[in-house]
């Protein structure tokens, strides 16, 4: 008869550290843009990057949407071996200047399609490179509503804007950071085919600001998601070593009664 006690005691221990690892979980799998930050009104390269969240389904196709409301006049794609890219265009309400000229229309969106025989499997991701630029000077975000395609026929619609003081929502938009030029930005007056797209961290580039910022961000991303990876380990001991505490209590008890 005491077994049961100390038996119902160490499952509710499992479900609950179970609970906390569930619930920490889903915080690492959102589409996003990597790096999360880059300088106004320079040139950058940044990675979609789409984890398959699926156990059975495997995703076949990603949707970017570019803001319209501060168009991009460059946006140019890498070529991914077995996904085939595909850019649309719309025209703006009102023409941009972008290095003294007008510019009536900017890439609207962004369709990747997986080739026959290419899919994002369970448990895999993957990263679709993009440059863009000019990033505008009068914005300190830009937002890329995201539409995510398995081959079962579901489609998860990453397009909710998170707001200040308020929980993240379920599937939150990728969101790039725009922070202020240092010094100024020489990418912004350049022609952006020559000289304008900034290397990735990965490509060993050296001396520019973007790159300083980008790393930063994403060495502070990194930290974050090690810091709540540590969090919640801690969390798991914790509630695992109150229960062997217990049970050994209760044995010792148990053991003294008789």
């Amino acid at each position: 008869m005491r077994s049961l006690p100390t038996r119902r005691l160490a499952a509710v221990a499992l479900t609950a550290a179970a609970s906390v690892v569930a619930l920490a979980g889903p915080a690492f799998a959102h589409v996003t843009v990597n790096p999360g930050a880059a300088p106004q009104g320079g040139y950058t390269a940044v990675d979609f990057r789409v984890p398959n969240e699926s156990d059975t389904a495997s995703t076949v196709k990603l949707e970017v949407n570019l803001p319209l409301d501060h168009p991009l006049a460059s946006v140019r794609t890498l070529p991914m071996p077995g996904w085939t890219a595909a850019i649309e265009k719309s025209k703006l309400d009102k023409p941009i200047k972008v290095h003294g000229s007008d510019v009536n229309e900017a890439v609207s969106k962004i369709t990747w399609t997986a080739d026959a025989g290419t899919k994002i499997a369970p448990g895999q991701f993957q990263e679709f490179r993009v440059s863009l630029g000019p990033l505008p000077t009068d914005s300190d975000s830009l937002v890329f509503k995201a539409l995510q395609t398995y081959d079962n026929g579901d489609v998860v619609r990453w397009i909710d804007e998170s707001k200040n003081g308020q929980p993240e929502p379920a599937k939150p938009a990728p969101v790039l950071k725009l922070t202020k030029a240092e010094g100024g930005d020489g990418h912004g007056d350049g022609d952006g085919d020559s000289h304008g797209v900034t290397a990735s961290p990965a490509a060993g580039a050296h001396g520019d600001s973007s790159d300083h910022a980008a790393g930063s961000d994403a060495d502070g991303k990194t930290s974050d998601s090690t810091a709540r990876t540590l969090g919640v380990i801690g969390i798991v001991v914790g509630v695992l070593g109150t229960a062997v505490g217990v049970l050994g209590l209760r044995r010792k008890n148990g053991g003294s009664a008789s």
